[in-house]
C-alpha cells in the first residue's frame, strides 16, 4: 500500500536533513582499502550490490564512457554493501578534479554519496548535491522506484547540468515540492488579503498591504514562484501557484465584508 502524502512530505524532510550530514563518500569506503574487490580491467560502473540489471549496467556503462569522450567529466558509479573496495577506488579509477564519484550504499540513511571534484563545484554548487541526493536518495524514492532508478535518475541529472554548462539546481519538480510552493502561494495571499482589509474609510489599504510586503512577497515570489521557475519550464504549476495567491487574497480579503453583510441581513 502506498504511503499518503504527509508521509511522503515527513520523510523528503527528514531526508533533507540527513543530506546535509551525508552528502559525501560513504563512510565505509573511506575506512577500508580492499583493492582485490576491483576487477582487472576498466569499468566506469563496479555494482556490488547488484542495484543493477546486466542490461541497465551495459547501459550505463556506454553512456558515461560516451559522456566522458564528449565533455571530459568523468562519472563513476560504485554500488556496495557488506564488501567495499574503499580507498582504492581512488587510484584505481584516476579520480580528479573534473570526476565525480557516485557510491550507492543501502546501509546509511540516505542510499547516495557524492564524492565531487573540486573543479566542479563552479558549475554544480554544494546546495545541489545535497537537493541530488535528497530527491532520489531518500528511503521513500529507493522504495517506490528502486536503487537502480535513483542511481540512473541522478545521473541523469548530473550529464545533463554539465552538458548545458551547470545548474544551481537539480532540474525536474517533484510532486511533493510543487505542493510546498503552492502552500507557500496561498498563504503569502492570505497575508496580502488580511493586510489590505477596508480600514480608515478605505476600500483598499494599500499601505498596510506594503508595509507587509516584505512577507507576502518573500513567501509567494521566492517561495511560490522561484523554485517552479528555476526547476521547470512547465507552465502549469506555475499557473496553479498564481491561481492559489490570488484566491488567498480573495478568501482573506473578502471574509470580513462577507460577515458584515451576513450580520446586516440578519
Amino acid at each position: 500500500m502506498k504511503q499518503f502524502f504527509p508521509q511522503r512530505f515527513l520523510v523528503t524532510i527528514a531526508a533533507l536533513f540527513a543530506a546535509i550530514s551525508f552528502w559525501a563518500i560513504a563512510p565505509a569506503a573511506q575506512a577500508y582499502d580492499n583493492p582485490e574487490l576491483l576487477p582487472d580491467y576498466q569499468t566506469p560502473v563496479i555494482d556490488l550490490a547488484k542495484s543493477l540489471t546486466e542490461n541497465q549496467e551495459k547501459a550505463l556503462i556506454k553512456n558515461l564512457e560516451e559522456f566522458e569522450a564528449q565533455t571530459g567529466y568523468k562519472l563513476r558509479v560504485l554500488t556496495q554493501y557488506d564488501r567495499t573496495p574503499g580507498y582504492a577506488v581512488k587510484k584505481y579509477w584516476g579520480l580528479n578534479d573534473k570526476s565525480v564519484l557516485i557510491v550507492a550504499d543501502s546501509r546509511g540513511g540516505n542510499l547516495l554519496n557524492f564524492n565531487v571534484g573540486d573543479g566542479l563545484y563552479s558549475l554544480l554548487p554544494r546546495t545541489f548535491w545535497v537537493e541530488l541526493q535528497t530527491r532520489f536518495g531518500n528511503q521513500f524514492f529507493v522504495r517506490e522506484e528502486g536503487e537502480d532508478q535513483a542511481i540512473i535518475q541522478s545521473i541523469q541529472s548530473i550529464t545533463g547540468c554539465l552538458r548545458q554548462g551547470g545548474c544551481k539546481v537539480v532540474p525536474g519538480l517533484p510532486r511533493e515540492q510543487w505542493i510546498l510552493t503552492l502552500v507557500t502561494s496561498v498563504i503569502g495571499g492570505l497575508v496580502l488579503g488580511f493586510a489590505a482589509q477596508p480600514r480608515d474609510g478605505k476600500t483598499f489599504a494599500w499601505q498596510w498591504a506594503l508595509i507587509f510586503s516584505p512577507l507576502w512577497g518573500i513567501l509567494f515570489i521566492a517561495f511560490g514562484i522561484g523554485p517552479v521557475i528555476s526547476r521547470t519550464s512547465e507552465w502549469l504549476p506555475l499557473f496553479r501557484n498564481v491561481i492559489g495567491f490570488v484566491l488567498g487574497i480573495l478568501v482573506a480579503y473578502l471574509t470580513p465584508l462577507l460577515s458584515q453583510s451576513s450580520a446586516s441581513e440578519t
